[in-house]
């Protein structure tokens, strides 16, 4: 009764406009008074602990990399430098956008921040080449999903620091799932293109124009190489190379490309202060929901109910994607991790699957949840670049979150996709 209970207020409570973090605060501290044997000071004790984390650091600092990536305007540059090479097919520009995701993800990890850059960007272009406005802003939405699954994701991240994983080999389970999903939306964009005689193309590719950009887009180019090349040569851990990042980004905006002012700096630093604070407060309000559920024996109980069902791997697999989806309609993709990572990877270790590949899982369905109304973030931030209704942008993403489906299918049920390099 007191879970359901707890339930219904944090529901309540999210209804009536209350910040996640602050009712799941309120809620979970006033469970673990109603629970008999658990002293006070574990409330604070447990809060502090679920932010004092190592790997949790490289959150402020990924952040803060993929911000000034964006105010550096690096995406206006990587976009004509791929643009010279595949404008020459139908629906060249819409690939380009995609192409950039993979390159934005490589860098921020973080979705919101990718479609963010790459949309303020590309729109004014695909405008002109005129692709409906909903098809455009769905692009973008659909690719700045990568961020969460190409290295180095904050979903991970946070995985990794719940369930006591190795975040560099999180890391690599991400690079061939996030490259298979930027596969298949390629080929969805070339087949809608080329459906419905959307953008233009070129006559040939441009290669003196690609040899041309490329000195100066060199340094940024070379970012993506050095954050995962530190991290799988064993030079510095996900941790040291996030605030590397932020660094190399730093410097590259300032003195080489000379778009970034110390005010813009420090604006950029402002609003990843404040993205990571209220990252670090969902954390440390879903840390006092598992220590509850834990003290009152819900994950046990779960484990139990589990093996009595005989459900078999795959069937098991079937469910949670299926309450993952229905969830991912009204959490965010953080809520969403840390409500429930601590109840979900014990049950997996008992059905015998890799949580590895049951975190490919889960940040394949965060992925997803950043596109389903009415919460889905992708689709507000696209709502407000492009100046459509957030409802527009939804049926433009609606093709694409058909392959992103198909593409959860193919993680779900073939194991090795994710365990490529174990």
């Amino acid at each position: 009764m007191i879970i359901i209970g707890g339930v219904i207020v944090v529901l309540f409570l999210l209804m009536i406009g209350t910040h996640v973090a602050v009712a799941l605060g309120i809620v979970t501290a006033g469970m673990v008074l109603l629970t008999d044997g658990v002293p006070l000071t574990v409330i604070a004790q447990t809060g502090f602990k679920s932010v004092n984390s190592y790997p949790l650091m490289a959150i402020p600092m990924f952040v803060l990399a993929g911000n000034l990536m964006m105010k550096g305007q690096l995406a206006h540059m990587i976009i004509e430098l791929i643009g010279t090479l595949v404008r020459v097919l139908r629906g060249g520009l819409a690939l380009t956008v995609l192409l950039t995701s993979v390159f934005f993800a490589a860098v921020s990890g973080s979705s919101v921040g990718s479609a963010a850059a790459i949309g303020a960007a590309t729109v004014d272009g695909l405008r002109r080449e005129k692709y409906p406005d909903r098809f455009a802003a769905g692009i973008v939405a659909v690719g700045g999903t990568l961020g969460l699954m190409i290295p180095p994701s904050l979903g991970f991240i946070l995985i990794g620091t719940i369930v006591g994983l190795p975040i560099d080999r999180l890391f690599l389970a991400g690079i061939v799932p996030g490259l298979l999903e930027a596969t298949l939306l390629m080929f969805s964009v070339v087949f809608l293109s080329h459906k419905h005689n959307y953008g233009t193309v070129a006559k040939s590719v441009d290669f003196r124009g690609f040899f041309t950009k490329l000195p100066k887009a060199i340094p940024a180019l070379l970012m993506p190489v050095l954050v995962l090349g530190s991290i799988y040569a064993g030079i510095m851990t996900p941790t040291e190379v996030s605030a590397f990042a932020a660094a190399y980004a730093l410097l590259i905006g300032l003195l080489f490309y000379r778009t970034i002012s110390i005010s813009g700096a420090w604006e950029a630093a402002r609003n990843s202060l404040l993205q990571t604070t209220m990252i670090y407060a969902v954390v440390l309000g879903g840390s006092l929901i598992g220590f509850i559920l834990v003290r009152m024996g819900v994950s046990a109980q779960l484990v139990s109910i589990l093996q009595e069902a005989d459900l078999s791997w795959w069937q098991f697999l079937l469910i949670v994607n299926g309450v993952l989806l229905v969830l991912g309609m009204f959490l965010d993709g953080v809520t969403l991790i840390i409500l429930t990572a601590p109840l979900l990877f014990p049950m997996a270790q008992v059905m015998g699957i890799s949580p590895i590949h049951f975190a490919v899982i889960m940040v394949a369905n965060v992925e997803i949840a950043t596109l389903t109304p009415p919460i889905g973030l992708n689709l507000f931030v696209m709502s407000g670049i492009v100046r459509i209704p957030v409802h527009e942008v939804a049926r433009g993403v609606m093709p694409f979150y058909v392959v992103r489906l198909f593409g959860l299918a193919l993680l779900t049920f073939i194991p090795q996709i994710s365990l490529f390099f174990e």
